[in-house]
């Protein structure tokens, strides 16, 4: 069994373990995750930092928990860091102390610079970003990074979070022109660099913010990692919830278990997006776990996977152990069709990546049943796809798979998410191609070919018979107008009898 990394972060307002299994050099998936709300700030801001009991008692049986969990899997290294509550605490280091001695887990506290920056590596490998701001608000801190290039230029620590906000300010119903004055005060701080219209929202915060916007305009996808949207559309949602009262908070798309820190979030996510220049928002379902996971996976990659990977491609091929010899002929020979359709203007360059992950995915429906093999592919790469993808990339894909056979589009399930596809015709090409490749190599030992397309014929030439594979290639589906021509060799021996 592959090995297992576990990590632990106890953040201001939860503690959290997610554990991931190595599948290869460059391939992890997700195993197990656990969350509790210890507060483990709690009570602190009004008690000159120091940590109370209420929050360390929660927080100790959390871990303890913890702990537990990750002897039920091949757990080889368990890495635990610390955040702001417990950097801030004087007596931060006293508690690490007493449960490395009650429970032996070493706790690491983190600064503020090291928090951001294990937020950048995950975003910046897992997310389909060269350049922005990430911002990951937490209880006690907000923490900053400056991506440019696919390369972190530096990182920045702003001692203002939503626990923090709501202990100083909404608790003691102070106004929020006086918390509006405490951000804009600490926001003074950060370097003049720290400028871009693109920010990368990470935290629980930002991701509240895109699910309700998700809601509010009914966005026909669910996944809120590589969701995106245009602040200025936005601004009035933004102003309602920071100007709300608790009781309206359920009319505004919030889940319950926000309601005690959202319009504190929100409020210095409005002010930070304002003073950073932001134009326009990429959500991150990843953060400061998976960021300290990768610096330790990618501990000899300069904490960077290399830029013809997609760690979600390469884990799913893993788990579904599909790395085949005939991988990459399959791709050479789709590539040889899309050149064609793209010159006589069928198709754009940009779908081609799409067509290349969607022809590297192609055999894994099969290790569920051969019969509709085509609809459990589309399912796979809908839930795992994960990584280092857009959304429209992600639909793209997915419906090139679930396409492939009898038909270059199904209506009812193209309208569902028309808004994020390309128009039936350019679907339409990408899915004839996928299933002209997906035919010849499942249904011949012939694993390279020629192709010709002149005056709406595609010729197709192989050095073999095609004897098997003809009767399905004629039945395939193709686009208005499209002819289909096949030659090969029949090679059938002399007899006499």
């Amino acid at each position: 069994m592959h090995p297992c990394t576990a990590v632990i972060d106890i953040g201001s307002n939860s503690a959290r373990l997610v554990i991931y299994q190595e599948s290869s050099q460059y391939g992890f998936h997700l195993i197990c995750e656990r969350k509790s709300k210890v507060r483990i700030g709690e009570g602190a801001y009004q008690a000159n930092g120091f940590l109370q009991p209420i929050g360390i008692n929660r927080a100790y049986l959390a871990l303890k928990e913890f702990i537990s969990t990750t002897k039920h899997y091949p757990v080889s290294k368990i890495i635990c860091v610390a955040t702001s509550a417990l950097r801030d605490a004087p007596n931060g280091k006293a508690f690490t102390q007493w449960i490395k001695k009650e429970l032996n887990l070493d706790i690491e506290i983190i600064d503020g610079k090291k928090e951001a920056l294990f937020g950048a590596i995950a975003a910046q490998n897992l997310l389909p970003i060269q350049n922005g701001i990430t911002i990951d608000i937490g209880g006690g801190s907000s923490d900053l990074a400056l991506i440019k290039n696919s390369r972190i230029i530096d990182t920045y620590s702003l001692n203002i979070g939503t626990v923090r906000l709501k202990e100083l300010f909404f608790d003691t119903n102070k106004s929020i022109e006086e918390a509006h004055n405490f951000i804009k005060k600490e926001m003074d701080s950060l370097p003049s660099h720290f400028r871009a219209k693109q920010v990368i929202g990470i935290g629980g915060t930002a991701r509240t913010l895109s699910k309700g916007i998700m809601k509010l305009t009914a966005y026909p996808m669910e996944n809120i990692h590589a969701f995106s949207y245009k602040i200025k559309k936005h601004q009035e949602y933004f102003e309602n919830i920071a100007q709300a009262k608790i009781e309206f908070l359920p009319y505004l798309h919030l889940p319950k278990g926000r309601f005690d820190t959202i319009r504190e979030g929100t409020l210095i996510w409005q002010n930070i997006l304002e003073h950073v220049g932001a134009k326009s928002i990429m959500t991150s379902g990843v953060g400061v776990r998976e960021g300290v996971f990768l610096h330790h996976f990618l501990k000899n990659d300069n904490f960077t996977f290399p830029t013809n990977i997609n760690p979600s491609i390469e884990s799913i091929l893993d788990r579904f152990q599909n790395h085949t010899i005939y991988t990459k002929k399959r791709e050479e020979n789709a590539l040889k069709l899309f050149k064609l359709f793209f010159k006589e203007g069928h198709l754009k360059q940009q779908y081609q990546k799409e067509l290349q992950y969607a022809i590297r995915l192609s055999p894994i429906g099969y290790k569920f049943n051969i019969y509709q093999s085509f609809q459990h592919t589309f399912y796979v790469a809908m839930q795992e796809l994960n990584y280092g993808i857009t959304h429209k990339e992600l639909l793209l894909t997915a419906m090139i798979l679930r396409f492939g056979g009898k038909g270059l589009y199904k209506k009812e399930i193209y309208n569902e998410y028309k808004s994020l596809l390309p128009n039936k015709r350019r679907l339409g090409y990408l899915s004839f191609i996928y299933t002209i490749i997906t035919t010849l190599f499942d249904q011949t030992a012939i694993k390279d070919f020629d192709f010709i397309l002149k005056e709406d014929t595609l010729t197709i030439i192989a050095k073999g018979s095609l004897y098997l594979a003809k009767e399905s290639l004629e039945e395939i589906e193709r686009p208005k107008g499209l002819e289909l021509q096949i030659i090969d060799k029949k090679e059938i021996p002399s007899y006499n009898f």
